[in-house]
């Protein structure tokens, strides 16, 4: 079992990978890795400073037959692949954030129906791309999780390797076993 964490400049990429390294081999790879030199069973978009940075993250999301995880940055480009939009959102800064899953689904299974996370909205998804739903929102964001419909992509505003969100672990957890199947 096998999780590459992808490198997009983000300040805590490092502690994705230090998050899941005791449970599964990982290792943190450069953006602008070719998808064909990418052997995993899962894949993780890290967090970053800028849409324009994110290499070759859309040919992973379109080309990949994984299950991906975005991660703030990664979540957003998952948003813009796919059709949906990005703006800057009312918060900028990293802040404590409440988050209230409205469904729950493989990588929220098990978490408490509203709990803190640690998030920045410098950039959020605002619409929605067509195929996916939202598992999650806040009174910041209204799109704070997402899932598509029929692929195992996921997305998540918040940081969940970062020891301010509640239940992050567990999130990951839940994404490891999502990559098992």
């Amino acid at each position: 079992m096998r999780i590459l964490v992808v490198n997009n400049y983000g300040q805590f990429n490092h502690l994705i990978r230090r998050s899941i390294r005791e449970k599964v081999e990982t290792d943190l790879i450069s953006n602008q890795t070719p998808p064909e030199k990418i052997d995993a069973d899962g894949l993780i978009l890290g967090g970053g400073p800028t849409l324009e940075r994110a290499g070759r993250c859309a040919d992973y999301l379109r080309d990949l037959d994984v299950p991906i995880l975005g991660i703030c940055l990664g979540m957003q480009l998952m948003g813009t692949v796919f059709g949906g939009s990005v703006k800057p959102g009312i918060i900028g800064g990293y802040a404590e954030v409440d988050v209230e899953i409205v469904k729950e689904n493989d990588i929220l299974k098990g978490l408490p129906p509203k709990f803190k996370t640690w998030a920045s909205h410098m950039d959020q998804v605002v619409q929605l791309p067509p195929g996916f739903e939202v598992l999650a929102r806040s009174d910041v964001c209204e799109i704070e999780a997402m899932k598509h419909l029929t692929r195992p992509l996921y997305g998540v505003q918040w940081h969940p390797e970062v020891v301010h969100t509640e239940h992050g672990q567990e999130l990951l957890d839940n994404f490891i076993a999502v990559c098992k199947r």
